[in-house]
């Protein structure tokens, strides 16, 4: 054990604490906590989701395309014509060809507009296209 004020009468040099490996390891949990986090993917539009009693969670999705009770469609926060939807959902899938699409419509949307969006991204080579609903509250 170190006996601080016998190496203080000798003259020697004080207790210090090397702080190198205390940041090293904030860093690296910093890093750790950085890499393992699931960052929010959003339409970038809020709409309000029709209600069903079937609605499943879904784990992931990669691309989620939003369409407002107007008709307007937005990716990635953007407003977007949807005939650049597949052009869109073909980048993304070249990115990751796993990628699933989720279309967040209105409750009050177009079915017409919605339809055009869902088949957008089926020509673009998705497989997995699923309508975004909020789970009824009583139900399963």
């Amino acid at each position: 054990m170190i006996n601080v004020r016998r190496n203080l009468r000798r003259g020697g040099r004080g207790v210090e604490i090397n702080m190198a490996p205390l940041i090293d390891m904030v860093f690296l949990l910093l890093i750790f906590f950085a890499v393992t986090t699931n960052f929010v993917k959003e339409a970038g539009v809020e709409v309000q989701r029709p209600v069903a009693a079937t609605a499943e969670v879904k784990e992931r999705a990669n691309v989620l395309i939003g369409v407002t009770r107007e008709g307007r469609v937005f990716l990635d926060r953007k407003q977007i014509d949807v005939r650049s939807v597949r052009a869109h959902v073909a980048r993304a899938l070249a990115e990751n060809p796993e990628s699933a699409v989720v279309v967040v419509a209105d409750r009050a949307s177009q079915t017409g507009v919605v339809i055009q969006v869902m088949d957008q991204c089926r020509l673009a080579g998705v497989k997995n296209v699923s309508l975004a609903a909020q789970r009824e509250a009583g139900g399963g």
